[in-house]
Order: structure tokens, then C-alpha cells, then sequence
């Protein structure tokens, strides 16, 4: 006879109070540490050239410097971080940058124009995944050394191929692949010719004001203060990322004082700190959106009227009040609120007579069979059931297939997958940064260079391509936004990507802990301003 079963809400809260209860009794975290429960089996790589996760953003974020950066607050207001200044030439293709003086690396080592420079080229050189970033500006590995260099011990020049809005090129310049690395120490590291990329990949070479003390895949992440930095030293000497996937753990955890931030609440047990003197809410709407995509390698899903009728079976108004309440808000753009040209419409709902229709159209009227990638954390896994019983009500079977972060995305880089449901974070506070991935896909070649979103899907769209290409290059602010809208129009409609949501991200915070606020991108939220009482 089969043993019953606790309902699934009852044994996940039975596991995570075992959990719990297997960790030290203490009072609570040390005064000169924070610890955040987290979920972080994204990270892949902690090398800045290389890394392209929403969980090592974070991370980089904290322990490397770029040329410059952008208000928390005021996302379009840039500043300088490690330049003191620049100018931009009246062509409008040459920056120089005045660097500051007196600036050091966590080893030790001078920071000068030259590793600017180089940490510049090396990213162009090694061309991995974030690389297409500043290989927009026209930059390649024949051409990099030319255009990106140091014209003096504290100055150096980048020069574009095109005279692009100057906020556009400098909102690329805040993005972690620009982040500036430690030219002596990495070639003192660097085999053969790979310019110390399998070394840094779980070492650290920047100047920010936290350093990479210990990472352990899927466990743990430690970052000690950096006491080279230098601007105003971090309160805390510590910052630890303890990998915890539960939303139930995370909240006894948090109740006990075993960590001091968690970042992973469900609606539910965010809902349990509502009115808690011990426990504080602090939110922020992130340039972060959720999608379903539908690989156009299937045949099936290649089809128009299937890509349309997947865009009615979502219920969106349950998943808002429900499994995204206060964590997200329905968002059906590529373009989160906040960019330039973010379009509010949100034509569908759920209408399973109007999606038969469609299928049948598709010579599908029965419906048919496919497989769905999933991230198992939430609100993503919830999404996906929710949407699995939707769409079968119109004859579509879908096969849910689990995994931990590094598994997903790695299947869904080398498009292998049917259905995909996953996040998308702005790399820059720019439109093109998400219309360069959803609206643009110069080449849908399995060996192309450029592997955008677009790619992984094998969406083929030589016009749209086009039409993302001239709004780049529009330099009135008006008429640039005009364009991001018309394109959003025509993506809503035909393109093989069912948006869901932005992330309203929401991290409850024990009350002793002052400082901390959840940045609108995924490499924002620092941990330098935070002190504890």
C-alpha cells in the first residue's frame, strides 16, 4: 500500500524547520557580517569578461570598478567611478576619459589607464557571451588596440564607429563586462593564451569595495572587505550568500537570526512579515522581465497562429494575484517600466476559445505534445504549473523538465530546448539593452557570433533587426522612444516570446540592519553602504 503523503505546502515547511533546526543555535550574525540567503545556482563564472547571470551581476557588482556608473536612485544619472572626468568629441566617436589618481587593485597593484585599456581589449579578445556589449561600438580583436587605449599613465581614449547618443555608450560602460581587472596579476595567471580567464573564473581581480574571499557552487559565497579601495571603506568586514532556494527556509531562517536579508520570499511568506517590528520590506521595480519563449526550431511552435494562441493561455490576472502578488507586476513588453520608450500595453488574456481557434487555424485543432525548461525556484516553477493546466485546457501537453539554474541555461544557450521559461535583467540602463536581444538577431546561423535571445530561439527578423538598428542611432530622445514603441507593437504581436511580468524585487531585512536597498539592476544591490546596529 502506498504511504500518504503531507500536502506539498505542509512538507516543504516539515523540511525546512528540519533545516533549520540542524543549524548552530546562536543569538544571531556577527555585527561586522551580513548574510543573505539567496538563490545563486546561476553563477557559472565570476570572471567579469565572461559572466552573463542574474546571481554573479550581483556579485561583480560588489568587487569591481568601472570607468562609470549610475545613480541607484535615478538609473539615468551617470557619474564617474573610477574616471574623474571625460568629453565626448564633436563627431561624437571619440571619449576620453581623465582617470583618478592613486587608485589600487585588492592586490596591491597600481590601477592605470593601461589596465583600463586592457580590461577593455580583453573582453573584445576573449569574446565570450557579454562581449557583444562593446563589440557594438564596432570593436574586434583586429581592431581593439587601436580604438581602445591609454594615452597616458591616468588617460585613455575610446574611439566608436558610429556617432551614437553618448548615454548609450556610456550606460555600456557601467555594465559588468567593461568592469576594470588587474592586467599584472592575471597574466601572472593567464595559460596559454587565455588571458587568466580559467583562473579568475573562481578568483577575483577588480578594485571594488569587496573582494571574493571563498565560492562553493550551490552552497556559499564569501566576499571580505577590499582595504585597497579607494573610496569610503564598507561598515561591514563581510558579506556572506548563503544558497538557499526555499522561500519557507529563507523565512525561519531569517526569523531566527541565523542570516540578515532574505531575497527570495514568496507572496506568502512575505506576507507573514507584514507589521513585524523585527522584520522590514524594502522593494524596488527591477529592469528585470520574465518571458516564455517558444524555440522556432519546432516546427510546431514555428508556426504563427501557435506562437499567437500560446499568448492567450496564460492567466495573467490569476498569476498577478497570486503567485507574483507584490513581487511582480504583469508586464506583456520586452521593455521593463523605467527605459526609454517602455510600452504599457497589454493586449492579451486568458481566452482559451480564442487560442483553439488558433491552433486549428495552425492545422492543430486537437492540440499536441512539447517539453518546457524549468528553473526550479519560484515564482518561476509555479509559473510554469500554472501555465502547464492553462494550456492543456486547448490540447496542449506540456512536460515539465526541472533543473538548477547552470542546467537550464546551459541547454537553452545551445537552443536545444521546446519551451523555455526564464528572466531577462537590463545590462545597461539603455532600450537597446533589451531590444539588442529580443528585436535583434543579425544572424540565426547555429554558428553565428552573436547569440542574443532572438538566437536562442531561432527567430529569424531581418526587419525588425532593422528597425532596432535605427533606433540606436536616433539621437532625438523623442523620436527614439516613438521607435522602441512601434517595435514593441509589432513584437507583441508575431514574436515567439510570451512576456509575463517585471520583477518587483522584495527582500525582507532583519531590523538591526540599515542601508541596504535592492538596486532596479541585477549588478545594483550593494552591500557597502550597509551597516548593522
Amino acid at each position: 500500500m502506498k504511504k500518504p503523503t503531507l500536502p506539498l505546502r505542509r512538507r516543504t515547511l516539515l523540511l525546512a524547520s528540519i533545516a533549520a533546526a540542524s543549524l548552530p543555535a546562536r543569538a544571531g550574525t556577527p555585527k561586522d557580517t551580513l548574510v543573505q540567503a539567496m538563490a545563486i545556482d546561476d553563477i557559472i563564472t565570476l570572471d567579469p569578461a565572461e559572466s552573463f547571470e542574474i546571481g554573479s551581476g550581483e556579485i561583480l557588482g560588489n568587487t569591481y570598478e568601472r570607468l562609470v556608473k549610475f545613480d541607484v536612485a535615478d538609473p539615468a544619472k551617470l557619474s564617474g567611478s573610477l574616471a574623474k572626468g571625460w568629453t565626448v568629441s564633436a563627431d561624437g566617436k571619440r571619449y576620453d576619459f581623465e582617470l583618478l589618481p592613486g587608485l589600487k587593485f585588492a592586490s596591491g597593484n597600481a590601477l592605470t589607464a593601461e589596465d583600463v585599456a586592457w580590461s577593455l581589449q580583453r573582453a573584445v579578445l576573449l569574446d565570450k557571451t557579454p562581449a557583444f556589449i562593446l563589440t557594438q561600438f564596432g570593436w574586434n580583436a583586429g581592431n581593439v588596440a587601436e580604438m581602445v587605449k591609454a594615452t597616458g599613465p591616468l588617460a585613455l581614449s575610446l574611439t566608436v564607429d558610429k556617432p551614437y547618443a553618448p548615454s548609450f555608450v556610456l550606460n555600456c560602460l557601467t555594465a559588468n563586462v567593461a568592469s576594470v581587472v588587474d592586467r599584472q596579476l592575471l597574466l601572472a595567471k593567464a595559460q596559454g593564451k587565455d588571458l587568466g580567464n580559467g583562473w579568475l573564473k573562481t578568483n577575483h581581480a577588480g578594485s571594488g569595495p569587496y573582494k571574493l574571499r571563498d565560492w562553493r557552487a550551490n552552497e556559499i559565497l564569501v566576499l571580505d572587505r577590499n582595504e585597497q579601495f579607494h573610496g569610503a571603506k564598507p561598515a561591514l568586514v563581510r558579506a556572506i550568500y548563503r544558497h538557499v532556494k526555499e522561500s519557507a527556509t529563507q523565512r525561519l531562517l531569517l526569523e531566527k537570526g541565523d542570516i540578515d536579508v532574505a531575497r527570495n520570499l514568496s507572496p506568502q511568506d512575505l506576507a507573514a512579515f507584514a507589521g513585524s517590528k523585527d522584520v522590514k520590506l524594502t522593494n524596488v521595480l527591477k529592469g528585470t522581465v520574465y518571458y516564455i519563449s517558444l524555440n522556432q526550431k519546432n516546427p510546431q511552435l514555428a508556426k504563427p497562429e501557435v506562437r499567437e494562441a500560446f499568448k492567450w493561455l496564460v492567466d495573467y490576472d490569476a498569476i498577478g494575484a497570486t503567485l507574483i502578488k507584490d513581487i511582480g507586476v504583469v508586464n506583456q513588453n520586452f521593455l521593463p517600466q523605467g527605459l526609454l520608450g517602455a510600452s504599457k500595453d497589454k493586449p492579451y488574456r486568458f481566452d482559451v476559445a480564442k487560442a483553439k481557434a488558433l491552433l486549428a487555424k495552425a492545422g492543430l485543432p486537437n492540440g499536441f505534445k512539447v517539453t518546457m525548461d524549468v528553473r526550479t525556484v519560484q515564482p518561476v516553477q509555479g509559473i510554469a504549473e500554472a501555465f502547464q493546466q492553462t494550456a492543456k485546457r486547448a490540447g496542449v501537453e506540456i512536460e515539465i523538465l526541472p533543473g538548477d539554474g547552470k542546467q537550464v541555461l546551459t541547454k537553452y544557450r545551445a537552443r536545444k530546448h521546446d519551451l523555455y521559461i526564464g528572466e531577462w535583467g537590463a545590462d545597461y540602463w539603455d532600450p537597446h539593452s533589451n531590444a539588442d536581444s529580443f528585436a535583434r538577431n543579425p544572424d540565426n546561423a547555429d554558428d553565428a557570433k552573436l547569440k542574443p535571445i532572438a538566437w536562442r530561439n531561432a527567430w529569424a527578423i531581418p526587419e525588425l533587426t532593422k528597425k532596432s538598428e535605427a533606433a540606436l542611432l536616433e539621437r532625438d530622445t523623442a523620436k527614439r522612444a516613438r521607435l522602441y514603441e512601434d517595435i514593441q507593437a509589432e513584437f507583441r504581436k508575431t514574436s515567439p516570446f510570451v512576456m509575463l511580468y517585471q520583477q518587483q524585487q522584495v527582500a525582507a531585512v532583519r531590523g538591526n540592519v540599515d542601508g541596504f536597498r535592492l538596486g532596479p539592476t541585477s549588478d545594483s544591490t550593494y552591500v557597502a553602504p550597509v551597516v548593522k546596529r
